[in-house]
């Protein structure tokens, strides 16, 4: 047996009956949300209108309004037992953050009494100083505020109701991830609806759809505690390859385990509670790798349950004996986890945007959005790999399944040929539903089954699927919103361009259909030349073409994160109204602090790690062996029965020491690298930090094939990966 199987069979003992409500999922889906439904039996019907009118119109409420909305609200809350309320903001440490209060005040009697009120409700003032701002608050100005969300459903979370919110500085400037994130929304609305009105003039908004596509890895509990680099890091900074992995595939949507199968039921729901639709779930590649996946909704309302979800994984998993690991590479040597986001535009009268239409028109405005699209993919690509960098996500991007740091954009053979062909006909040619209709001559045919006519691309950031874009490359523990805002907003402002074009030649009288393709056909030409590629996006060969074409082929993470402040960028982004240039500098300074965190954090474990833990285990080996060899000497009157002890011992005494040599510079460089002024040097600096650790982390490996098995320190990944 091996050290840890003992625990391992514990845990696989352990039964553990998920909480699962026993009538049928529709009975209790949303239950502890304050939906359109609750709203209707608890507020009355003037407060009711104008909540909706807020929702949906973006009306401010007034104060009369909002403590009727907080009356209704209370009533529920209290009848499902709850004591406390919060403010659930995302502030820029990609996480979530809450401070609760009791719902009690004093009574003027001597006692208490539940209280909760419109201002209680519409905002309050956490201050949250300590939370990272780029220098937006000093610590003698961190007043910061917290605003209510009403796009978001208020939820309950065991005793506490749970109000979404925005998070501001005094000044107004964004402090979170929900605010740039809903400016965005605003923007891409704002820009896509004249676009809209071309083609039909009943449209009053459009709506960004995101579906994400969570994957994570889930790892014994106490094996987990056994390791000190997963505890504090999140991932395994040493460990050498288990000799069986996923290179026979065998784990990809193979059965769930039973105790795995347990946890996800008991998650599911308790989202299914919350409103949250999931979906599907499945066995991902990698040993101990899943991937869950709910149903389309709204960008602003899925990302709130993408972050909520997380939250409820990492709770849940532990009653179950696991430990969820959301960190992008975990393991070294199999696929590491991202969260696929589905986007997709649609407006309010039902189109859906990325979709053929019903006739000519409606796929001359579908050709019109996929265009654009691929153009704001074009024109900021650098900046949407910036969206998506971090020091984790790097480990990740570029091999096992992950798109490579180039944001390209994969279209299929049949969206290809659509664009080649349109650049062949006279901009007065209808587009067509292939078999609606009978042919002509030079008619441009979408296929009428249209979700099968493109393949995926898994080396591809930015794939076409069908009726929607799916952006692969965002990290697995990333906040959705960071990628969705730069998505939005690019989209936007190419939008903004194309309507300026097409008016100038409405104006000088063209009809629409020409004055359409009249500017698109550039814009096609150029990203059929420049962002669409289809290939292996793995090869050196397309790193070379890609830099040829002008796409951005920046390793180094600290250095993408400048794409955010470039002079287009900033351009861009207030034009968009979606950042200011103050907010845009300051979040820099916090993606490089982070960066440097993060790496610095990993450095000083790995460095301790490996004389603290792995330098004493192969010493105590040498000492084993050294005593076989001196008692060999001593039976037989020398060593020549001891070629095994004495290769072995040069070996580990090689390794030992490089270990050694390797730790002291690693320790070195980050000396050198915090000596440094200024957060952008700081971290170029730890960006070489961060490259030098598999020269610690390989003679280590190393070692561990070599030390007895009983003797290493810590759980191995044949040990981890596989759950029983």
């Amino acid at each position: 047996m091996d050290r840890f199987d003992l625990v391992r069979e514990a845990f696989a003992r352990k039964e553990v009956t998920p909480e699962v409500p026993s009538c049928k999922t529709s009975d209790y889906f949303g239950e502890l949300v304050f939906d359109r439904k609750k709203m209707a039996k608890y507020l009355q019907p003037d407060v009711l209108q104008a909540l909706l009118a807020c929702m949906e119109g973006g009306k401010g409420l007034d104060r009369k309004t909002a403590d009727g909305v907080a009356r209704g609200m209370k009533q529920w809350a209290m009848e499902h037992g709850v004591t406390h309320v919060t403010h659930w903001f995302q502030p820029l440490t990609e996480g979530t953050a809450e401070k609760h209060d009791s719902l009690i005040d004093y009574d003027g009697k001597g006692g208490v009494i539940e209280t909760f009120d419109g201002s209680m409700l519409a905002q309050q003032e956490p201050d949250a100083s300590s939370f990272p701002s780029g220098g937006i608050r000093a610590t003698f100005e961190a007043r910061g505020y917290t605003a209510w969300d009403p796009t978001s459903p208020v939820f309950i979370l065991d005793d506490t109701l749970c109000i979404p919110t925005v998070f501001i500085a005094y000044t107004g400037d964004a402090l979170d991830y929900k605010t740039p994130l809903k400016r965005s929304l605003k923007a891409v609305s704002d820009a896509a609806v004249p676009v809209c009105r071309l083609f039909d003039p009943k449209v009053g908004k459009v709506y960004a759809y995101l579906g994400w596509e969570q994957e994570y890895f889930l790892v014994d509990e106490t094996l987990y505690a056994a390791r000190t680099d997963l505890m504090i890091t999140g991932r395994t900074l040493f460990g050498h390859n288990s000799s069986k992995d996923q290179q026979l595939d065998d784990h990809y949507f193979a059965s769930i385990p039973p105790r795995v199968t347990a946890y996800m039921r008991e998650l599911e729901a308790t989202a299914y509670r919350l409103g949250i639709p999931l979906k599907t779930r499945h066995n991902e590649v990698a040993p101990g790798q899943f991937e869950m996946a709910p149903i389309y909704s709204e960008t602003n309302l899925a990302n709130d349950q993408n972050q909520l979800i997380m939250n409820l994984m990492s709770r849940i998993s532990r009653k179950h004996g696991f430990v969820v690991l959301l960190h992008e590479k975990p393991f070294d040597g199999v696929n590491g986890s991202g969260k696929h986001n589905n986007w997709s535009l649609g407006t309010d009268t039902g189109t859906m945007l990325l979709a053929p239409g019903r006739d000519a028109l409606g796929n001359l405005q579908f050709v019109t959005f996929f265009v654009n699209v691929l153009a704001a993919v074009q024109k900021h690509n650098g900046l949407l790999k910036a969206s998506i960098a971090s020091a984790t996500n790097a480990y990740r991007l570029g091999g096992n399944e992950a798109p490579p740091a180039i944001v390209s954009a994969f279209l299929g053979d049949t969206m290809t040929r659509v664009l080649q062909k349109l650049l062949e006909v006279p901009s007065d040619t209808p587009i067509e539903i292939a078999g609606k209709k009978g042919r002509k001559l030079g008619l441009v045919e979408l296929p009428e089954i249209f979700l099968d006519n493109t393949d995926r691309n898994r080396t591809s950031p930015f794939a076409f699927i069908g009726n929607r874009f799916e952006f692969r490359a965002v990290g697995s523990s990333a906040n959705c919103a960071g990628a969705m805002t730069t998505l939005n907003a690019a989209v936007a402002d190419q939008l903004l361009l194309f309507k300026a074009d097409v008016d100038r030649l409405l104006a000088a009288g063209k009809s629409l259909n020409v004055a359409v393709m009249d500017v698109l056909k550039p814009i096609i030409r150029s990203v059929l030349e420049v962002v669409c590629f289809d290939g292996n996006g793995y090869t050196d060969a397309w790193k070379e073409e890609a830099e040829r074409r002008g796409l951005n082929v920046e390793t180094s993470v600290p250095r993408m994160f400048c794409e955010f402040t470039k002079p287009e960028s900033v351009a861009m982004f207030t034009r968009t109204g979606v950042y200011t240039e103050r907010e845009l500098k300051a979040r820099n300074e916090v993606k490089w602090e982070i960066y440097i965190k993060k790496v610095q954090i990993e450095a000083r474990v790995m460095e301790r790690m490996a004389i603290n833990h792995i330098v004493p285990a192969a010493l105590e080996y040498k000492s084993k062996l050294l005593q076989e060899t001196a008692l060999a000497k001593e039976v037989y009157g020398n060593t020549d029965s001891c070629t095994t002890e004495l290769s072995l011992l040069e070996a580990i005494s090689g390794h030992v020491e490089e270990v050694r040599v390797r730790a002291a510079a690693l320790k070195r460089a980050c000396a050198a690298a915090d000596a440094l002024e200024g957060a952008f040097e700081r971290a170029v600096a730890y960006h070489d930090v961060a490259e030098s650790f598999k020269a610690l982390r390989t003679p280590i490996d190393r070692l561990e094939e070599l030390v007895d098995n009983k003797m290493w320190p810590l759980p191995k990944y044949r040990e981890l990966l596989f759950i029983n």
